[in-house]
């Protein structure tokens, strides 16, 4: 089980760090890599056949901001689940650089998750679905929150 974050810039690894976080509290294993889709789209090609190989249960989590291309080309071409995260620092890029992330053509499933704590509380729930242990945790998690409530 992992989960994989792809970043469109080295700019977005101090936002993918609240992700990476929140998956290290559930003992997620994780890598980051960065591709830009509209730079080296042929490295991004490259890294989602590579994705596509692996048999264990993953899920991409895509971060980046702008015209997210990112999000879209490994969705449309990834086995796994790809969860989008944009990191957006000011409301100003909110809204426009937002649509780019939540409209999809046809047969690109892309899940965008604006807070990065839950993109990550997304793919672990998705990674439970096969994994009692996890599972145990992710409703420990759930049972202590409504403790506070």
């Amino acid at each position: 089980m992992k989960v994989t974050l792809l970043l469109g810039s080295k700019s977005d690894k101090e936002f993918a760090e609240k992700i990476i976080a929140t998956l290290a509290e559930f003992d997620i294993p994780n890598e980051t890599i960065v591709a830009s889709a509209h730079k080296v789209p042929e490295k991004v090609i490259e890294i989602v056949k590579k994705l596509n190989k692996a048999a264990e249960p993953q899920v991409i989590i895509t971060v980046v901001g702008m015209s997210n291309g990112l999000a879209g080309v490994v969705a449309g071409s990834c086995v796994h689940p790809v969860v989008n995260c944009p990191p957006i620092a000011s409301y100003d890029e909110y809204t426009v650089d937002i649509h780019s992330s939540l409209r999809m053509p046809s047969e690109v499933p892309v899940m965008t998750v604006l807070h990065p704590q839950n993109a990550a509380l997304a793919a672990v729930r998705i990674l439970a679905e096969s994994n009692e242990a996890l599972q145990k945790k992710v409703r420990e998690r759930i049972a202590s929150m409504k403790a506070n409530y």
